[in-house]
């Protein structure tokens, strides 16, 4: 594993890290928390040369390249700097949560939860795979989803942080979809594929629809209008989250993503149209209701989506100069963002209030405090010598010049003005109402300065604020270079980050926008009164409406299909297999093809005849339930006959072996049943039932006539010629079970050891009654374990035990296998349990079922594992030829040991669910409920 996996990899084991420091002193339990994603720091600084060369660093792990999953990473300029940011401000953000959490809060279970946001934006950011990219995005959902709701006591946290769930969890899918059709478009989920197949996306008839759900994706993660509501909510949360998120997570994926398909996805009128013009409505909203908050955090919130706007809108401009200027105010505002909240949760922890109306003259007790925040408010204003301005300066150059509106190209940059202006009145009240404007009124505490070290993140990013404002072409030009051709994916144009362009249009753009937002503010009285004519709407409670107004519809629905009916599902069930298997056959002339039909032989036509006679007995007597259960069986056995009548003879064993599984398991539980039932439905329903049951099944013998008589063409042929080259067996199904298909079959055994863990659970709480006699009113036989049965059921263990092991070995090369093996041997046991009883075994084998599932859990999953020690996907078996003396050449295959663990897990939820039920019947069964 080389060193740029391990990224993203030391800061996933560094999420859980926190979790073992819970009661550690707080210093102690940031510093350990900081240490592994501080190596992740330098690990990417290592290869920060290379990339500033130009090149960029793909790694790749395979996983299932035939699908295009694979774990691959991706290193240039672009994944660079915002790899640089998430690391940077979050090694920040942990040393200024050890002191903003209070002492009596989890700060492990925070770290946690940091450090797993802080490893989901790595992901995205560093993703080469689109599958890969999209499961850390919803990663990002799922840990801000925690961090927001970490004050879970507090209504506001739940619900804004079930808010930014559902609102990014829609685009989330939104955006699989989109990277489902680019894979269907290109034929590939590899970004450098994507990024390089930029004309065949934009040319297909897919580009629209793909262009939406990204865009989609984005414009939810990025908080841009309309699905802004839900990023003010978030303010619940603890401020450090605040200042993470906004600064470089959660909002700025959505911003990166558009960056990274930038060059596959924009260059059209849609791009423009789109993008442009949300980012403009995201611009102007957000600019103006940043105004009018009263919370510090609502303010700063309402900021955040304004300058998001900002850079989706020079991102929707088309132009490489307008990419480059977005590029820049990320670095900008990520850094005067970050320090704002910092500065505003000092606050907060100081004051114990955020609101503006109450917070004044804290210049006079926080000085220290106040002219951070003073600075960092400035450069997010955009004024002169600070890093906001210089951005702000470029993208007012890249409104002037564009003219993709012909002759009302001007609206755009009139507008970005207009949003500039009111940037500059919500920065002045952030910094007058708060700072200044007379004395504080009725705080909880009396203000006073952080400790130390509490401000010392503040003082870093506010420094950088003014070195990248004075000295931006020394500190920051090469970073820049490096980003923008990772996003452009080309040559980068030409710009100039001097203070000074001379006497020019954005220059006087910014004069009017410093002005007039000087003037708003001044006059503000006038323009709350304005805005106070308008109802007052709260996201949050809209939200919930929505939200009530969808449980109850799906109440109402559930209510109508949950009837607690068996036959009311069966039918739903059935209604809609006949239409959706019988439109497509109204379109089908002819049933019958140029496959010839087999000749029915006497054999095929006696197991035919009794196949159908154990069925309409099984119908007919269905409430005699020993009856049904022997029609039953009859069918399960023709059907075994069938299956190797037709050269299937690894069905046959298998079906064979469940049919008397089941059999015991319903004589087993026909015990506690009635012998029978009485007739539940009237004339009228079994009427319908049977029309039903008639359309049905002539539906399905019309389908299965149908695949009969025409040529079979299947993937089987890709089976047969690769099961002994590929997977060392003659036995195709076994190959196909433990090689090709063996990821298929563990999570299948892993399904079944969770079902037996279930069921052995369910068996522990019944309560059943225990009839004394039969249907008759006659006793039981005392003699419950007759002789004859026992003594020919205990010749015969060793036996079953022997034919288990034959069955086992064979199986890779002729009929048999691991779970055929794990039935005939459970089978073998659960007979002596009916034969001796319960302490009989219990007194010579006591078997731990619960540990013979993990055991075999275990060695499946061990056996896949062992792969990837030699760089190959999980489960890919190995085999090769011996020669012993005496014993000569033989074969050995891995996929011995993957069946061994079927085996075990096949025995032991089998043997957990039969043993269990068959002691409800026994003095067991008082031991069974000491147990629970």
């Amino acid at each position: 594993m080389t060193a740029l996996f391990w990224i993203p990899l030391l800061t996933t084991i560094g999420a859980f890290v926190p979790l073992f420091t819970r009661g550690k002193p707080r210093s102690l339990c940031a510093a350990i928390t900081a240490f592994l994603p501080a190596v992740s720091l330098l690990l990417l600084l290592l290869h920060a040369p290379a990339v500033f060369e130009g090149e960029t660093l793909i790694e790749r792990f395979q996983w299932v390249p035939s699908i295009g999953l694979e774990i691959a990473f991706r290193l240039d300029g672009y994944a660079l700097l915002f790899s640089l940011l998430i690391l940077c401000i979050g090694l920040l953000i942990i040393l200024y949560a050890r002191y903003y959490l209070a002492a009596h809060e989890d700060m492990g279970r925070f770290y946690a939860y940091l450090v797993l946001f802080m490893t989901a934006m790595l992901g995205i950011v560093l993703s080469e795979n689109l599958l890969q990219l999209w499961l850390f995005w919803e990663l990002t959902s799922i840990s801000s989803f925690l961090l927001i709701s970490f004050w879970s006591h507090k209504s506001e946290a739940r619900k804004g942080a079930r808010m930014a769930l559902t609102v990014t969890g829609m685009g989330g899918l939104a955006l699989l979809a989109g990277f489902v059709l680019i894979a269907k478009t290109i034929g590939s989920y590899d970004l450098s594929d994507v990024l390089a197949n930029a004309d065949l996306i934009k040319e297909s008839g897919n580009y629209t629809t793909i262009l939406l759900l990204i865009l989609l994706g984005a414009f939810t993660k990025s908080a841009q209008f309309p699905f802004h509501f839900w990023l003010p909510h978030a303010m619940a949360a603890p401020t450090p989250v605040s200042a993470y998120l906004h600064s470089a997570t959660m909002v700025k994926a959505g911003i990166f993503l558009l960056g990274r398909f930038y060059p596959a996805l924009s260059g059209t009128e849609l791009w423009f149209y789109l993008v442009t013009f949300t980012g403009l409505a995201t611009l102007l909203v957000g600019a103006y209701m940043a105004l009018f908050k009263h919370d510090l955090k609502g303010l700063l919130a309402y900021s955040t989506i304004s300058h998001l706007g900002l850079i989706v809108l020079l991102l929707g401009l088309n132009s490489d100069l307008a990419a480059v200027a977005a590029i820049f105010h990320i670095i900008n505002h990520a850094t005067f963002k970050a320090s704002l909240f910092m500065a505003a949760g000092i606050i907060d922890h100081e004051t114990g209030s955020r609101d503006m109306r109450q917070l004044n003259g804290l210049w006079k007790y926080m000085p220290h405090t106040a002219s951070l925040a003073i600075v960092a408010a400035l450069s997010m204003a955009g004024v002169p010598l600070l890093n906001g301005f210089i951005s702000k300066e470029m993208f007012f150059a890249e409104t002037v010049v564009q003219n993709s509106l012909g002759a009302l190209s001007w609206t755009i940059p009139v507008l970005a003005t207009v949003g500039a202006t009111f940037s500059v009145a919500y920065s002045l009240r952030f910094i007058h109402d708060v700072f200044f404007n007379g004395e504080p009124r009725n705080l909880p505490k009396t203000p006073h300065e952080p400790p130390r070290y509490m401000k010392l993140p503040v003082e870093i990013l506010v420094a950088l604020c003014l070195i990248l404002g004075i000295a931006p072409a020394w500190v920051v030009s090469g970073l820049l270079t490096s980003a923008s051709a990772g996003l452009l994916q080309g040559a980068v144009p030409e710009f100039s980050l001097s203070l000074w362009h001379g006497l020019n249009m954005p220059l006087l753009m910014s004069i009017i926008a410093l002005s007039a937002g000087a003037f708003i503010y001044y006059n503000r009285e006038r323009l709350f009164a304005f805005q106070a004519q308008f109802p007052p709407r709260d996201a949050k409670l809209e939200f919930e409406r929505i939200l009530q107004q969808l449980i109850n519809g799906c109440n109402t629905l559930y209510a109508r299909l949950e009837t607690g009916s068996l036959q009311h599902y069966i039918l739903l069930l059935l209604m809609l297999s006949v239409v959706v298997a019988g439109l497509p056959l109204l379109s089908l002339t002819d049933t019958t093809e140029q496959q010839a039909n087999l000749p029915i032989d006497n054999l095929t036509l006696t197991g035919a005849v009794l196949l159908t006679l154990a069925s309409v007995v099984t119908v007919v007597w269905h409430r005699s339930r020993m009856i049904a259960l022997i029609g039953a069986s009859v069918v399960g056995l023709i059907v075994s006959l069938l299956f190797a009548r037709f050269s299937a003879p690894d069905l046959a064993l298998t079906q064979l072996a469940v049919e008397v599984v089941t059999v015991i398991l319903l004589m087993l539980a026909l015990f506690f049943l009635p012998q029978k039932t009485p007739k539940e439905s009237p004339p009228a329903r079994v009427v319908r039932d049977m029309g039903i049951s008639a359309i049905f099944g002539g539906l399905m013998a019309t389908i299965v006539y149908a695949m009969m008589t025409r040529p079979l063409e299947s993937i089987s042929d890709y089976f047969i010629a690769n099961a002994k080259t590929g997977g060392g067996g003659t036995n195709i199904v076994n190959v196909i079970l433990v090689d090709f298909r063996g990821f298929d079959t563990w999570g299948e055994i892993t399904v079944l050891g969770i079902a037996g863990l279930g069921i052995y659970k369910l068996i522990l709480s019944m309560r059943l009654y225990m009839p004394s006699t039969d249907s008759n009113g006659r006793p039981w036989n005392p003699d419950v374990h007759p002789v004859m049965l026992s003594t020919i059921s205990q010749a015969l263990l060793p036996l079953a035990l022997l034919v288990s092991a034959y069955i086992f070995l064979r199986g890779h090369n002729l009929p048999g296998g691991g779970f055929i093996a794990g039935l005939v041997t459970a089978v073998a046991i659960i007979l002596q349990y009916i034969a001796n009883g319960v302490q009989f075994m219990k007194e010579r084998a006591g078997i731990n079922y619960q540990a013979l599932i993990g055991s075999g859990l275990l060695i499946a999953t061990l056996t896949g594992l062992g792969s990837w020690l030699f760089g190959r996907p999980f489960l890919t078996s190995w085999f090769d030829y011996f020669s012993w003396p005496l014993v000569g050449k033989f074969e050995l295959a891995s996929a011995l040991l993957f069946d061994l663990g079927v085996y075990l897990t096949v025995i032991g939820a089998t043997l957990l669910i039969l043993a269990n039920l068959g002691k409800l019947t026994t003095p067991e069964r008082a031991q069974m409920e000491e147990e629970r």
